[in-house]
């Protein structure tokens, strides 16, 4: 938002030069092609955008963006985004994260990164399990799924995502699936656009540690309902869906947090005065 477009740039002018260290096949290689794509179509200078993230394998993106970046602490990117959306209301800020990351250690931000409302867009890649640490179930991970590590399975009822994101007041709701790069690089440039918090989840497969997932290319399909701006209706809509539904599911008009930046916000010998002994 608020970025000079260009019609020129291409989803390369985003990439950095390292190559991605993910599983072969692993659903986070086609979100960061979606994100370059989206940015390409935005038309958002490279230097005008920030992406932001925590601690996982879908936080490395950052790293293999073209853009400024910050891979931050773990559960603490939300905080980190709203931060520098705030100071800076001028940049195009992107957060990153996966299930664990974003629901677990950081659930807490989550909720009230939603309730806040700063203009910023928040894409989940959402595989059920934790990649990075060898296939732990996380907050998402069905009840039922056995592994080595939860024999039998948890046994817990799963976060969802959705739900909790429209209940604490997210202003754009919408689930993708990675393998669409179309429908996902449609869907973030239109969260990049609507005015407040958007969420994106983005079903991203984990063919590593659940290899079951390869199966979400077929059981993904298109919501039969168009997306609302009535919250209740969203809320039936979600809490009846499958689970793999995919494409805008709210489109909330809430005004989003306002931003008041001081003229002398930037001004080095100013802070200097505020710590001086």
């Amino acid at each position: 938002m608020n970025i000079q477009q260009s019609p020129n740039f291409k989803a390369s002018d985003y990439k950095s030069g390292l190559t991605p260290v993910w599983c072969p096949g692993c659903g986070d290689f086609h979100v960061l092609l979606s994100v370059t794509k989206a940015l390409a179509e935005l038309g958002t200078p490279p230097e005008n955008v920030a992406v932001i993230s925590g601690i996982g394998c879908s936080s490395r993106i950052p790293a293999y963006t073209n853009c400024y970046g910050f891979h931050g602490v773990h559960g603490r990117s939300l905080a980190l985004g709203a931060g520098l959306k705030v100071a800076r209301p001028d940049l195009t800020v992107m957060v990153m994260s996966g299930d664990g990351d974003g629901f677990s250690i950081g659930g807490n931000h989550f909720l009230h990164a939603c309730r806040r409302n700063v203009d910023m867009t928040y894409i989940v890649m959402d595989n059920r399990v934790y990649g990075m640490t060898k296939g732990q179930p996380s907050p998402t991970t069905e009840p039922d799924w056995d592994s080595a590590l939860s024999p039998g399975g948890t046994g817990l009822s799963p976060f969802h995502p959705l739900v909790i994101a429209l209940a604490s007041g997210a202003n754009f709701v919408a689930r993708e699936f990675s393998g669409d790069i179309k429908g996902s690089t449609r869907t973030i440039v239109e969260a990049v656009r609507h005015p407040g918090f958007s969420f994106v989840e983005i079903l991203s497969p984990c063919v590593t540690f659940r290899p079951d997932e390869r199966q979400w290319k077929t059981q993904t399909h298109a919501a039969s309902v168009e997306a609302t701006d009535d919250p209740a209706r969203a809320a039936r809509r979600i809490m009846t869906d499958d689970g793999f539904n995919v494409g805008v599911l709210y489109r909330g008009r809430r005004k989003p947090y306002e931003t008041h930046v001081s003229d002398l916000a930037g001004d080095p010998a100013i802070l200097e005065e505020e710590f001086a002994v």
